[in-house]
């Protein structure tokens, strides 16, 4: 049996999410929240699997009370339950630690289905949220700027330490020409300088993380 509790601080959604997930043979709501405090003093006898948390309690921030849930209660899984779309607070809940995040005008089936998808140590989004994660990605995907060999390679040295003319010399190139490729490197980025750029480069997984 799949024991499940549900923290929110609206009595409807309270009340109708524990109807539904009542009526499911392998699921027991062991109890329901109106606040953070409820659900810590429950915590401490109860025994949860899956922790349903909307993301705005009406005595927390609940994106500040997930990462000390999960270091406290490492076996128990915790949804998001949220009736905010921005990816800023989607990409948050994960950071801190949320295994799932769901809209609240998401469909049972999709609760139901992200319950059995984390419980098989899967991360899930309702499919509004990944439509929005997606989307993010993608956005970023066509930012990445298109590099010349050329370009990749002082990068590279860059990233490992070396100086213009330490480049130029290892390439066998000019000095000027490193110089050229640096600033279109900062031009393709949008960067500010070159470190920036290197910065980047690590983050869209252009270049692996070198050491000098």
């Amino acid at each position: 049996m799949i024991n499940i509790a549900i923290a929110d601080d609206h009595p409807l959604l309270l009340e109708g999410l524990r109807n539904i997930l009542s009526k499911e043979e392998d699921l027991t709501v062991v109890g329901c929240y109106p606040s953070a405090e409820a659900l810590q003093a429950a915590l401490k006898y109860e025994k949860i699997d899956i922790l349903l948390l909307d993301i705005n309690l009406s005595d927390t921030n609940s994106l500040e009370l997930i990462r000390p849930l999960r270091a406290s209660y490492p076996s128990m899984h915790i949804i998001i339950i949220s009736v905010h779309n921005e990816y800023a607070v989607i990409n948050s809940a994960f950071e801190e630690g949320a295994e799932g995040y769901i809209q609240k005008n998401s469909s049972i089936d999709e609760i139901l289905t992200g319950i059995q998808y984390i419980l098989h140590g899967k991360r899930f989004m309702c499919s509004q949220t990944k439509s929005i994660v997606d989307k993010k990605n993608q956005s970023e995907l066509k930012s990445v700027p298109k590099l010349t060999r050329r370009e990749k390679e002082i990068l590279i040295e860059a990233a490992m330490g070396l100086t213009t003319i330490q480049i130029a010399e290892k390439l066998f190139i000019s000095h000027h020409t490193v110089e050229s490729h640096r600033k279109n490197l900062i031009e393709k980025f949008k960067a500010s300088n070159l470190s920036s750029a290197i910065k980047m480069a690590y983050e869209y997984g252009l270049i692996l993380e070198v050491k000098s």
